[in-house]
């Protein structure tokens, strides 16, 4: 298999991070230059149609798409350790959990950074500022219910390390290099602390 990438963007990052605490071995990468375009060229397209890292190309020449997809049928391949849930109910739990880091803390912060953010001038045209900081209001609303849910329990999704830990996480830290978003300078200890633990597995550095 070959997974294609990009450094620093955060959904290949939750995908290497998954591979990494599930210990799997032998997939290849291939780095695409976003800066260059190289995600919109024809020979890429052919693989990911809307021009989206990461993608997965099977060894039987099909290509997933989309970070929990590619996720999820890593989790078939290595059902251990399992970081999607067993039950149908668990199951059911987590993917809620990941979801709602995904669509509303993830969401918030991508629309920041692609609108608020210099840096992604060249592949977000037009940016709408305005709308890029109602976002950066929308991330602290979120992130302090995360905060909140955290003072609960020890992980996103309850009582164990999940796939919810790894895309809060990247997002997090999507917003930690780019937005400058430090939680416990912002009175959310309990995030910040998760964070903290988080970022000390090994996985983290993948």
């Amino acid at each position: 298999m070959k997974l294609f990438i990009s450094p620093r963007a955060p959904n290949p990052r939750r995908v290497l991070m998954f591979i990494a605490e599930k210990g799997l071995q032998g997939i290849e990468t291939e780095v695409v230059d976003l800066s260059r375009g190289e995600h919109r060229q024809a020979a890429f397209r052919a693989r990911s149609p809307l021009a989206k890292v990461p993608a997965l190309e099977l060894d039987d020449g099909r290509t997933l798409g989309e970070s929990r997809a590619i996720c999820t049928y890593l989790e078939g391949l290595a059902p251990e350790p399992n970081l999607m849930g067993r039950a149908f109910a668990e199951r059911a739990f987590i993917e809620m959990a990941d979801r709602r880091v995904e669509f509303y803390l993830f969401g918030c912060i991508a629309n920041w950074i692609r609108h608020c953010h210099p840096g992604l001038a060249p592949l977000e045209q037009p940016q709408f500022p305005d709308f890029g900081r109602s976002q950066g209001d929308k991330l602290r609303e979120i992130a302090r219910w995360l905060d909140g849910e955290l003072e609960q329990q020890p992980f996103v999704a309850g009582s164990r390390f999940t796939i919810a830990d790894i895309t809060a996480f990247c997002a997090i830290e999507f917003a930690r290099g780019l937005m400058r978003f430090q939680p416990g300078q912002e009175g959310m200890r309990h995030l910040q602390a998760w964070r903290d633990r988080i970022a000390a597995r090994p996985s983290a550095s993948a």
